[in-house]
């Protein structure tokens, strides 16, 4: 009966262990992520005209287009920096920690959370998810899908590897 109980404990803590890890599939996708991009393009699909929307709770649309994002998957934390240009662009340094959500029968999403000096999460302990619509060792793809004046609409941000 005894071995019986340590089997059975073993079995339920490998249980836990297991359902909390990371898939092998998220593993690579965060090895592939892990390095130096260039936020190179920002477009938009459903969406007629000129955008102005603030985007990650951070900055303008166009303030993100140029930024350098740097990606460490061994501890998950990273960074973005936005340059200065213009009148609507402050210049801007930002922690992140990242991740690969997985939802179950979905695409892959990558998600974070801007961080502030402290390493503390901003926005009320929220984050952002972006599909993850492709990716290889020099380019990345992440959608944000929208809803712009009622309808349906996404952002697409265009990464290449610095």
């Amino acid at each position: 009966m005894r071995n019986l109980k340590k089997i059975a404990t073993g079995f339920f803590l490998l249980m836990t262990i297991y359902s909390c890890s990371v898939s092998k599939e998220a593993r690579g996708l965060k090895k592939q992520i892990n390095g130096n991009w260039l936020l190179q393009t920002i477009t938009t699909e459903g969406i007629n005209g000129k955008v102005t929307a603030t985007i990650f709770n951070e900055a303008p649309f166009n303030c993100f287009v140029g930024s350098s994002w740097n990606f460490i998957s061994n501890n998950s934390m990273g960074n973005y920096n936005i340059n200065a240009s213009g009148k609507e662009c402050s210049s801007v340094s930002r922690l992140i920690r990242w991740s690969i959500f997985e939802p179950r029968g979905a695409i892959k999403q990558f998600q974070f959370k801007r961080l502030d000096d402290k390493k503390n999460a901003m926005d009320n302990d929220e984050g952002f998810r972006l599909e993850i619509a492709g990716l290889t060792d020099n380019t990345m793809q992440l959608k944000s899908h929208i809803s712009f004046e009622g309808k349906p609409a996404t952002y697409v941000y265009n990464f290449v590897k610095k």
